[in-house]
C-alpha cells in the first residue's frame, strides 16, 4: 500500500503543487471513507482543505475495488491536475 500513497504524492508534487503537505494515505482513506457503501459508477468528491483550497476527485467505483481516475487541486491562483488514468 505504500506504493500507492507514494505515487499519490509524487504525482501531485509533480504538478508543481506547492500548498499545503501533500499526504497520499490521508488521501487514500479519505475516498474509501467516501465510497463506503456506493453503488458501482463514476463519482466527483470535493474535499474542503482550508479556506482557499479544495481537491476534487473523480472515482470509478466497481464491485470489489475502485479507480481514482483524476484529482484536481483548486487554488485561488490555479487550478493543479493529476491524471492517474494517463501513463
Amino acid at each position: 500500500m505504500e506504493e500507492i500513497y507514494e505515487l499519490i504524492e509524487d504525482r501531485i508534487r509533480a504538478t508543481g503543487y506547492d500548498g499545503e503537505e501533500v499526504d497520499g494515505f490521508s488521501i487514500y482513506d479519505e475516498i474509501s471513507d467516501e465510497i463506503e457503501g456506493k453503488e458501482e459508477g463514476s463519482y466527483i468528491f470535493m474535499s474542503k482543505k482550508t479556506n482557499d483550497v479544495y481537491y476534487e476527485y473523480k472515482i470509478d467505483v466497481y464491485e470489489e475495488a475502485f479507480n481514482l481516475s483524476y484529482i484536481d487541486i483548486h487554488t485561488v491562483d490555479r487550478v493543479y491536475h493529476v491524471d492517474f488514468d494517463a501513463e
